[in-house]
């Protein structure tokens, strides 16, 4: 691979946060076929396309999203060492990366991790969702400084880390305007009645479709989902009552219109931060943690580490 160009990188990464090469060009004040040559030179240096072309738009091709995370890195180095030598020293952001399981709502994520973008050593956030095991192979390399769990780590784990219980929450059904009515009677009223219900492979519908066998009610399932959020849109709209944890009684409300009319009897939601480290040490790991306890309810076992295999 040949030098990369300095100017090149920005041309590019212009072009790859505004979208197209004309929106470049007015902010760039430079004309298009400028642009074009300097983005041919890049792709001839590293010997790839960066972009594929949508409609109107440009998209970032695999390649192009490498080439954009460097970019990104680089130019806010360039930005300290300007501040730095006009005399304006900038405080270097620490990264920190934390995974979220696909199965863990993205309002209770959000909840968790929202704090430590308030400590008073900045830092940058990246969040990465995907399914737990192949997030606990990132944590094992250290390329995550924890993972959100709706588990703790299994026996059966090939990773060494630690499952640190942060906390709990009642589950509750939730209903728009539409069903509010089926607060009278419940659980019974809930027989025959639209129900929206978490995908079947999750602990969450195992839980529900326990609880459904034991108080002797069969709700008519109008959708299955793996997206929480998804899930409580469908309900905003008045498709079904839909099941939540307890602690967001309040955001619910405010964000879909929805509100508990009845608990899962006994249902209890469990959220753990798997790290490798025995201990909680890094500030945004402990400000999540400590935003946990603000959050939900704290069982007695709070905290305990379970470790996974090496």
């Amino acid at each position: 691979m040949r030098d990369l160009n300095y100017h090149h990188l920005r041309y590019f990464w212009t072009v790859a946060r505004e979208g197209t090469i004309a929106r470049a060009c007015l902010r760039l004040h430079v004309a298009q076929p400028t642009i074009s040559g300097q983005l041919r030179e890049l792709e001839r240096a590293v010997g790839d396309k960066l972009f594929t072309r949508v409609g109107r738009q440009l998209q970032l091709t695999a390649t192009g999203r490498t080439v954009l995370s460097y970019c990104d890195e680089i130019f806010a180095l360039g930005r300290e060492l300007g501040e730095t030598l006009d005399g304006r020293p900038a405080a270097r952001a620490a990264p920190v990366v934390v995974g979220i399981s696909d199965a863990v709502s993205k309002l209770i994520a959000y909840r968790l991790i929202e704090p430590a973008l308030r400590l008073a050593e900045p830092v940058v956030l990246r969040c990465l969702e995907d399914r737990p095991e192949r997030l606990f192979a990132a944590l094992a390399v250290h390329d995550i400084d924890l993972v959100l769990c709706d588990q703790p780590l299994g026996a059966q784990a090939s990773v060494r880390a630690y499952s640190h219980l942060l906390g709990e929450s009642g589950v509750g059904i939730f209903a728009g305007a539409a069903h509010r009515r089926l607060r009278k009677g419940f659980p019974a009223s809930l027989e025959g009645a639209p129900m929206l219900m978490p995908a079947a492979s999750s602990e969450a519908r195992r839980t529900l479709d326990a609880w459904c066998d034991s108080a002797g009610i069969r709700p008519r399932m109008v959708g299955e989902f793996q997206d929480m959020a998804l899930l409580a849109t469908f309900g905003r709209a008045g498709a079904g009552v839909f099941p939540a944890p307890l602690a967001l009684a309040d955001e619910i409300s405010e964000m879909y219109g929805a509100t508990p009319i009845g608990t899962v009897a006994g249902a209890r939601e469990r959220y753990y931060a798997i790290t490798v480290q025995r201990r909680l040490a890094h500030p945004a790991v402990v400000a999540i943690s400590q935003a946990a306890r603000r959050t939900f309810d704290q069982p007695r076992a709070r905290g305990r580490s379970v470790p996974g295999r090496t």
